[in-house]
């Protein structure tokens, strides 16, 4: 017998937490629509993030390193498939909705500018007297309006669990630079998740990055950060003596397990402590109620306080980066005063939004690429070889 929806929506109320979001109970979506036959409701919203426009350009869109420095080194699109898997995991441990967790996950960087956060914060700047710009908003518009596929609505009608992990979506270094206040209510559990697991995958995979751009010592690592040092004694008695790339690989392995194994357990604790039995009763929280153990806290903070230091700020970094988002804002004032050099969509939303949140939409669609292409194009400058080492 073929498994329809309503058998999806029965198995989830028989298999997850009674405090998961369950796709039935959704808040529905700004436009009616029919209800899918064969996915859940979330799994139609997974569905069309990973069809959009934006899904596609983050593979396009710098992580740490400038797009197009190193092959192996990780894109946006790269770092948002690691946190869907991570909050996948994670959803499925505490008995939550994997599907809600992964499209939350999936979607939460499509607003993200090019260039990364330097782009994101020079987009800011640019546009601090007409309403600012942080990709987290961005990312709301682009599944609420920019998005034009469909002849009912604009955007992708998503469900609005989906939109308020979206909404809600603020971690130590996944922040907007300065966004307008949300409600004072916590979003869903799997929103929650989504949000750590941003977190785990910045810890983790930059380490991993930095080590393999050489720009980051495994000697200081171990000497200076406690969780890389307690990961690499754990593959050492686990495997004795490894190949370099193998025990590096092994060993951010071990911090994302012990990421994970302590996002659980300490989560599981205070559900019990809090006595959460309902959505409801997470909702009503007066804090969120993923998190991390105080000790785990601690040691992030120590390896976050590393990886800017020794890596995010450091030259090799951040010189190509200040190059691109100098271009960014020449491009941006070009278009200002000649807003005709704009694609079509562009140039007629600017009467509807004004002119400054139009070039902004325009430049914070673009890949890293496309902007620079685009700068050689209005300013017939040679933009140099961008790449670090």
């Amino acid at each position: 017998m073929p498994v329809d929806r309503l058998e999806l929506e029965a198995r989830e109320r028989q298999m997850l937490a009674p405090y998961a979001q369950m796709s039935a109970e959704t808040r529905g979506r700004q436009h009616a629509e029919e209800a899918p036959t064969w996915r859940t409701h979330f799994q139609r919203d997974r569905d069309r993030v990973i069809h959009s426009r934006a899904f596609r350009r983050l593979e396009y869109k710098t992580q740490v390193f400038l797009n197009g420095t190193g092959d192996h080194l990780r894109t946006r699109l790269t770092h948002t498939m690691e946190v869907a898997a991570i909050s996948r995991n994670i959803a499925r441990a505490l008995g939550l909705n994997e599907d809600l967790c992964e499209t939350i996950a999936l979607a939460h960087d499509l607003g993200h500018s090019p260039f990364g956060h330097k782009g994101e914060f020079m987009l800011d700047r640019l546009m601090r007297e007409h309403g600012g710009f942080d990709h987290n908003q961005q990312s709301l518009r682009i599944v609420e309006t920019l998005e034009q596929k469909y002849p009912q609505f604009s955007g992708l009608n998503l469900s609005w669990e989906v939109r308020e992990g979206l909404a809600k979506h603020q971690t130590g270094f996944d922040h907007p630079p300065g966004g307008e206040s949300f409600e004072h209510h916590q979003p869903s559990l799997e929103a929650q998740i989504a949000n750590l697991a941003d977190e785990i995958t910045y810890y983790s995979h930059d380490l991993d990055d930095g080590l393999d751009s050489k720009l980051l010592d495994e000697a200081r690592l171990l000497k200076e950060v406690e969780v890389w040092g307690m990961a690499a004694q754990a593959v050492k008695k686990k495997f004795g003596k490894l190949p370099d790339e193998s025990r590096r690989y092994y060993t951010i392995r071990e911090i994302i397990d012990g990421q994970v194994t302590d996002v659980v357990t300490t989560t599981e604790a205070r559900l019990k402590s809090a006595g959460v039995k309902t959505v409801a009763d997470v909702r009503a929280s007066k804090r969120g109620l993923v998190q991390y153990s105080t000790a785990r806290r601690r040691q992030n903070i120590q390896l976050r306080k590393f990886l800017y230091k020794n890596l995010y700020y450091h030259p090799v970094v951040a010189e190509p980066n200040k190059r691109a988002i100098r271009m960014l804002g020449e491009v941006f004032h070009y278009y200002l005063k000649h807003p005709e050099q704009m694609g079509d969509g562009a140039r007629k939303r600017c009467e509807e939004i004004g002119l400054h949140r139009a070039v902004c939409d325009y430049l914070a669609s673009m890949t890293d690429r496309y902007c620079i292409e685009e700068h050689h194009r209005l300013f017939g400058l040679y933009v140099g070889n961008f790449k670090p080492f």
